[in-house]
């Protein structure tokens, strides 16, 4: 009998065993998965498709969102996230949104408020992964964006409202630990922020010009982003037209080929100009 229970044992140890060792081998492998596909985003970056990325995109996203669901603390999965969600909702919604309005406000209003609700999910998958690591930069920049963009579009959402000043801490952070962070990202954003912002004060264009001039020099001038966005969020308010407009031809000068990682963002950034200067009498009546 005492041999029938020891090797019973035995069977139970070896089966608790292997199924150590497969959760084990199961973990690893979506790890690794998760680790490709987080840094698989150069491909994208580097397409002169606009159409194509954004046709691809929402498979990727979901792929993401499931391995999520199965190592849900994979910062390179977050950080993806984040980025991915925040980026389609700009590209892919937003913007057109803002071209639906001239035509259809009703479903424009519609395509905004889904757009919100992507942003939302990027500052989620964001927060999650400052959990983590409240220092990553990426992810402190990624995640101030995309909670920036949701209130933009929230403006009779009082609780949507009272999460500026968190905003305003992650940028702080990310300006503290790499201020010139990917070739001036952050500066770039900051261009608009420093506008937009509702404590911001008489030299708010002054630090917005700031920011564009270091976000041009740490890009060596072969952005677009910069360009359109002095334009876009300084010179429509300064009223100043031929700025306006010289800005946005840098930006058509600007060559996407130039920097194959960027040849993507160049293009939307270019797409954004060529509708600003196409708008340039409504945007300065008179």
């Amino acid at each position: 009998m005492n041999a029938i229970l020891k090797a019973a044992l035995r069977g139970a140890l070896c089966l608790a065993l292997l199924a150590t060792q497969a959760c084990s081998v199961r973990n690893y492998a979506l790890n690794t998965l998760g680790d490709a596909i987080a840094g698989g985003g150069d491909t994208y970056a580097s397409d002169g498709d606009i159409e194509l990325v954004g046709a691809a995109t929402p498979f990727g996203l979901k792929t993401i969102e499931s391995l999520l669901s199965e190592v849900p603390e994979h910062r390179g999965l977050l950080l993806a996230a984040a980025r991915g969600f925040t980026q389609y909702a700009y590209v892919y919604v937003h913007a057109p949104a803002e071209q639906l309005m001239e035509r259809d406000v009703s479903a424009a209003y519609a395509q905004l408020a889904r757009a919100r609700a992507l942003y939302v999910r990027a500052r989620d998958y964001g927060l999650r992964g400052l959990r983590q690591d409240g220092e990553d930069v990426a992810l402190l920049y990624w995640t101030a964006v995309a909670w920036a963009a949701a209130i933009s579009l929230s403006k009779d959402d009082p609780a949507m409202l009272a999460g500026l000043p968190e905003v305003e801490k992650l940028i702080r952070r990310a300006e503290q630990r790499d201020p010139d962070y990917d070739h001036g990202a952050l500066h770039t954003f900051l261009i608009g922020y420093e506008m937009s912002r509702p404590t911001a004060g008489a030299d708010a264009e002054q630090r917005a010009r700031a920011h564009f001039a270091r976000a041009v020099a740490l890009s060596n001038g072969r952005q677009a982003g910069p360009y359109v966005s002095l334009a876009e969020s300084v010179c429509v308010e300064k009223r100043a037209r031929r700025e306006f407009e010289a800005l946005l031809r840098q930006a058509l000068q600007v060559d996407p080929d130039a920097r194959p990682e960027w040849r993507l963002a160049n293009l939307v950034m270019q797409r954004r100009a060529r509708r600003l200067l196409a708008r340039a009498d409504e945007l300065f009546p008179g």
